[in-house]
């Protein structure tokens, strides 16, 4: 018999889809846990605090935050509201107390885009709401006009910490990578170390530093076509092994044995 893929946990967006509120995935993320990362993905509801979170990490062996057209709501960091900046308060209500317990419970955790800015503030952590408008920074965002292929081809480099998990995952200093976000780290959160940095400055990935497990979060979209890009695949078959690892009940689940 083979071995159980570990489950791995991914909460939903909260979209209306008239007439009725619907709980959604994009199917690219769901495609690269199934392919890349060999995991089960499981949709979890945004409740809220109508969750179950005890429930829910006592279910899966792995949690994958996910980018989003939405953003976290600023009174969550103390920011300023823009009205033309799309919220979901549902999701921030179920992501940001779910990442903090899971990563105090050892579960493996991966953020992107959304997930990494969620990940962030949940450590205490602010957001540029609008990097393009800060002195000092390029512009992150992707071009609507062109199509999806376009978009999410490599966009800047970004140089990676000497000696970090993705150092060793690329076998290089300097990756290519997407890029399409408006928004991004300010203050990085307490107990976060930077993983890697665009060539203006902006923290582009980081770790959580004396995790009991994998907890990795990165601001470009390494899910697209992951089987298609060498470095995207590693960070996912990774995050994958961290899910093994603690399905097997494992007691050794730190970053280094995962990427070794």
């Amino acid at each position: 018999m083979s071995p159980r893929r570990p489950v791995i946990g991914i909460p939903a967006c909260r979209k209306f889809i008239p007439p009725h509120p619907f709980h959604a995935v994009g199917e690219k993320y769901v495609t690269a846990i199934n392919a890349a990362a060999g995991g089960l993905p499981l949709l979890i509801p945004a409740l809220g605090e109508g969750l179950d979170f005890d429930t829910v990490l006592e279910s899966v062996d792995g949690l994958m935050l996910t980018g989003s057209p939405s953003n976290v709501e600023p009174r969550r960091y103390g920011g300023l509201h823009i009205a033309d900046i799309l919220h979901d308060p549902h999701r921030d209500a179920t992501t940001l107390p779910l990442i903090v317990r899971a990563v105090e419970r050892g579960v493996p955790v991966l953020a992107i885009c959304r997930g990494f800015q969620e990940m962030n503030v949940a450590f205490g952590g602010t957001l540029h709401q609008r990097i393009q408008e800060v002195v000092g920074f390029g512009d992150h965002r992707e071009d609507n006009a062109l199509p999806l292929e376009k978009q999410y081809e490599p966009a800047h480099t970004v140089t990676l910490t000497k000696g970090g998990v993705l150092e060793k995952l690329a076998g290089a200093s300097k990756v290519e990578v997407n890029s399409l976000h408006s928004q991004g780290v300010d203050r990085l959160g307490s107990g976060l170390i930077v993983e890697a940095v665009a060539d203006d400055g902006l923290v582009e990935a980081y770790r959580v530093e004396g995790a009991a497990a994998f907890a990795l979060a990165v601001q470009w979209h390494p899910e697209w076509r992951v089987m298609e890009n060498s470095f995207s695949k590693k960070l996912f078959e990774a995050f994958g092994e961290a899910c093994r690892s603690r399905a097997k009940g494992s007691s050794s689940h730190d970053l280094d044995h995962a990427v070794v």
